[in-house]
């Protein structure tokens, strides 16, 4: 009997030691990253992270295929527009999308919805249908009427021939 409430006794030394490292280790972790951070200037900037929208073959996919990359969707005009951007690399290869014949259709499945571009009386379509220029950004805006599509949906592009699966809508 004596036996086994020593063993007892040094389990819990030993599980309190344990426990007591776990906790102090945090504390001392947390002021070394505030001691370096506070040394070194650099480290205490804001940093944004922006992930690869495309990686691997998707991304090689657009820019080989199409000639055009950094392809964004965002939620804008509280919601009431979805404005699509990408940027051209191979004015040949990006012609269909700037084709003022094609019909572009932003569709989001969850939403069970296709959404077009707006045609103005006085401005026209709301999208740029210039001849394609390397390394300028161009976009067109969708009509979000209802604010059907959110912040966080996978929608896909259709210009024409041009398909892109899967942008999230920032």
């Amino acid at each position: 009997m004596r036996e086994r409430h020593t063993i007892l006794r040094t389990s819990a030394i030993f599980l309190a030691g344990v426990l007591s490292a776990g906790i102090l280790a945090v504390p001392m972790n947390a002021q070394t990253t505030s001691q370096a951070a506070s040394s070194n200037p650099t480290a205490s900037a804001h940093i944004h992270y922006q992930p690869d929208r495309f990686a691997g073959r998707a991304g090689k996919y657009y820019q080989f295929v199409w000639g055009v990359d950094s392809l964004t969707a965002k939620y804008t005009e509280s919601g009431e527009v979805i404005r699509f951007s990408y940027r051209i690399l191979d004015p040949d290869k990006a012609k269909a999308l700037n084709d003022k014949k094609s019909e572009p259709a932003l569709i989001d499945s969850r939403a069970g919805v296709k959404l077009v571009v707006p045609s103005l009386e006085k401005v026209g379509q709301l999208r740029q249908s210039s001849t394609p220029e390397a390394g300028k950004s161009y976009w067109m805006a969708f009509s979000n009427k209802g604010r059907l599509v959110k912040k966080g949906d996978h929608v896909d592009i259709v210009i024409g021939q041009f398909r892109a699966k899967g942008i999230v809508v920032d």
